[in-house]
């Protein structure tokens, strides 16, 4: 990987070059002027002519003195080329330089995202949130710190960004300020904490999810200012109970909140504020009629929940739909509600 001190190394080194040529430049331009008493102009048409070893015709004949003096800047000129061309060629084609190009272009792609998520930690469950996320569309960058992960990111065409995500700077670079979610699931429960901290403190209004290893830690999380947490254990044990007790509900769950491409899918849809269906019964929306959909539940801007609404339930704006159908239906659905159909 490219490192500060290459890139340092060769600002120097291209610097020198740099004063070498204008070394040269001013001293051909001074010899001329002094030894054949050539203009400015004239000095400096010979000077460049001759360094670039182009073989014009001088601007007027030399004496022997000049003739010297510019047997020695060809050989100074010839000198500066060939070392120069050897550089550059090797800078050419030094590693280091396609990976500053890699670092340019990553800071692009990083400055123009906006309403991504922040991926911190790319072990079993951020591999797993990254590849839903992926399969959805959703923009995202993966922030980890192991280095060897670098390569599969570019393998998978991942956007990501090599730190500690428990650092301010590394989240800023991630683009937190304009960033619609964090999710936070490195290995050590301390670090989710200070990471869902820091991010809080960098955008008040952002949505965080956080992975608790404890159930002490679940509730430091939250204090932290995450939105959600998930303990992995507490839901993979709750998860293989369901499996005992009621595997065909628990099957059809996996299916339907997948993104597969199945027959159903399970969605939660938001109703805006301009949506025609405000004020309507649920009988009235054609919803089931129309678009082959069934609402299974209603969460209300305040955060109630009303479960298998009757049809006589009202819409209001703001309502979260909880709504199982095909895929597609769920699709025309939305935009319709958004103006779109």
């Amino acid at each position: 990987m490219m490192t500060d001190p290459w890139l340092a190394d060769t600002l120097r080194r291209v610097g020198m070059l740099s004063f070498m040529f204008l070394v040269l430049l001013v001293f051909g331009v001074s010899g001329y002027v002094l030894l054949e008493h050539y203009t400015l102009l004239e000095a400096l048409y010979m000077t460049v002519i001759t360094l670039a070893t182009v073989g014009f015709q001088e601007v007027r004949p030399l004496d022997q003195t000049g003739q010297v003096f510019t047997i020695i800047l060809v050989l100074l000129g010839a000198g500066f080329v060939a070392y120069s061309l050897v550089y550059f060629c090797q800078l050419i084609f030094d590693p280091n330089l396609l990976e500053l190009y890699r670092r340019s272009r990553l800071r692009k792609q990083l400055n123009q995202l906006e309403d991504h998520y922040i991926i911190c930690g790319y072990g079993q469950m951020g591999q797993i949130i990254v590849q839903e996320l992926s399969n959805l569309k959703i923009p995202l960058v993966v922030l980890d710190s192991e280095a060897s992960l670098v390569i599969r990111f570019r393998e998978r065409g991942i956007l990501h960004l090599l730190g500690d995500a428990t650092e301010e700077e590394n989240l800023t670079a991630a683009g937190i300020q304009r960033a619609k979610g964090l999710v936070s699931v490195v290995n050590k429960d301390t670090d989710n904490v200070f990471i869902v901290l820091t991010a809080r403190d960098l955008n008040q209004n952002l949505q965080i999810y956080a992975r608790a290893g404890s159930p002490s830690t679940h509730k430091r999380l939250l204090q932290a200012g995450a939105n959600r947490v998930v303990s992995p254990f507490a839901t993979g044990g709750h998860h293989i109970a369901q499996n005992i007790l009621r595997p065909t509900v628990t099957d059809f769950l996996a299916l339907a909140l997948s993104a597969e491409g199945l027959e159903l899918s399970m969605e939660e849809l938001l109703v805006p504020d301009e949506a025609e269906l405000i004020g309507k019964k649920l009988m009235h929306t054609g919803i089931r009629s129309d678009h082959n959909l069934i609402v299974i539940g209603i969460k209300r801007r305040d955060g109630s929940m009303i479960y298998n609404p009757s049809p006589h339930e009202l819409f209001e704006g703001g309502d979260i739909l909880i709504t199982i159908g095909p895929p597609e239906n769920l699709l025309r659905f939305q935009q319709q509600m958004k103006g779109k159909g």
